[in-house]
């Protein structure tokens, strides 16, 4: 076999290896400018390429002339139905030819165009389909759900996201149809909030869960015992040098609900306020007659009626502190969630059951409060253990986290409540509250009561 640019297969060919004029098959490509079919392929005589880069991408089958079924020498013949002016690199739609082994020799089978550009669906080639309809589905494939669901089509998750929530939950908090949704009790409770150590959240409790009990529909009444006067901030009551106070209560015997002041915004609460003179009564208090039960007269005397009164009570156990353990009727303690928060605990239930037995046999510790709960450290989850197993049932369920938005809601002389009512330390305030609520009476009253 010699390699001349022909097969020398005896089913193409003639004898001795000569062509067949009726079945000539060339595997040469031709190209515009080369010679015809048993011309001299000398390449002097080639021409130079039209453009290399575009016959590179040319697929196979494209431009490439089929065997004639007549001599070399006569040109083929142009096929009628082939359109003129067929560009260079475009596809060929001419017949590819079959070579070599074919079963019938010299016989070609029309063979779709090759395209070098995929066929691509276009919207008026696609099918019609509807609108719902899976792209799986649309085009033949099997769909493993029988339901199917669109990616754009939100979840549950998606329906209520954290704004949302966050919105309800101050709905719920704020209240603003104005019903009772917590229980009133049978009775005024006196609750007094104590701890001599500083900064574990007295105040801040004090203020945030008489707002909750106020804006559900409970009367309720804050006693600014503090000398640093925090409390009467928190609500934004006026408490500057003048303003009648807590203090000319205690001294000058004047009667309770002169001081009292309404606070704004909040319906059904109240507040007595206390200014810096408040500091100089733990000793004017000592030459005083009943010099430790002079809050509780004051508190007895009020004319009006209140589901909850709340006394602040100041960082320490002096005379001031006393007068609130005499006057309540329930001890709340809130706790730091820190060890120095337990070390002074004990004291502060030795003074508590010294007061019951000599002052106010009515007293008791009701209520245990954990406060600055920071759940990434060990030690909180330590002293909220060891607190829950020495009270028991009087530590509340509801924990209070650390929270900006508590320290930042004073500066706005607001509570939590009112300030961010969708926030967590709102959310905790608003279970606290409830909880206490619903321990003091028995059987909840109507909502509408």
């Amino acid at each position: 076999m010699h390699d001349d640019g022909r097969y020398e297969d005896p089913r193409v060919t003639g004898p001795g290896g000569r062509p067949s004029a009726a079945d000539p098959v060339s595997r040469e490509t031709d190209y515009p400018g080369w010679p015809a079919s048993g011309e001299s392929h000398d390449p002097s005589t080639r021409p130079p390429d039209v453009d290399p880069e575009a016959r590179r991408d040319v697929p196979a089958g494209a431009g490439t002339r089929p065997p004639s079924a007549v001599p070399a020498n006569v040109p083929p013949t142009r096929d009628p139905h082939e359109p003129t002016g067929h560009p260079v690199n475009a596809p060929s739609s001419r017949p590819t030819p079959v070579r070599g082994n074919a079963a019938v020799p010299g016989r070609y089978e029309p063979q779709p165009p090759v395209s070098a550009v995929p066929q691509q669906l276009t919207p008026q080639s696609a099918p019609d389909v509807a609108a719902d309809t899976p792209p799986a589905a649309a085009y033949g494939a099997e769909v493993a759900d029988s339901t199917y669901v669109s990616g754009e089509t939100p979840t549950r998750e998606e329906d209520d996201p954290p704004l949302a929530m966050e919105a309800m939950r101050a709905v719920q908090i704020l209240n603003p149809s104005g019903e009772v949704t917590m229980p009133r009790p049978e009775r005024t409770r006196v609750m007094c909030v104590a701890n001599q150590k500083g900064g574990v959240g007295k105040t801040t409790t004090t203020v945030n869960l008489a707002v909750a009990l106020a804006l559900h529909g409970n009367r309720v009444l804050v006693v600014d015992l503090d000398p640093q006067g925090n409390a009467s901030t928190g609500l934004n009551v006026p408490h500057h040098t003048g303003v009648p106070d807590v203090y000319d209560c205690l001294i000058e015997g004047v009667p309770l609900a002169d001081v009292a002041q309404t606070v704004e915004g909040i319906p059904n609460l109240w507040c007595v306020p206390a200014t810096i003179d408040l500091a100089g009564a733990e000793i004017e208090l000592v030459s005083v007659v009943a010099r430790e039960s002079r809050l509780a007269r004051a508190i007895a005397a009020y004319p009006g009626h209140f589901d909850y009164v709340f006394i602040d009570c100041p960082p320490s156990l002096g005379l001031l502190t006393v007068n609130a353990l005499v006057a309540a009727q329930e001890v709340l303690i809130p706790i730091q969630c820190e060890y120095y928060a337990l070390e002074g605990l004990n004291q502060l239930i030795n003074n508590i059951n010294l007061v019951r037995q000599h002052l106010n046999p009515r007293l008791e510790v009701s209520t245990i409060l954990l406060t600055m709960y920071d759940r990434r450290t060990r030690l909180a989850d330590a002293v909220e253990q060891d607190v829950r197993n020495h009270f028991g049932d009087k530590v509340l369920q509801a924990v209070i986290p650390r929270n900006v938005r508590v320290s930042e809601a004073p500066s706005y002389g607001q509570s939590v409540m009112t300030y961010d009512p969708g926030s967590r330390g709102a959310t905790s305030y608003f279970e606290a509250a409830q909880e206490i609520a619903e321990r003091g009476v028995k059987e909840p009253v109507s909502r509408n009561a």
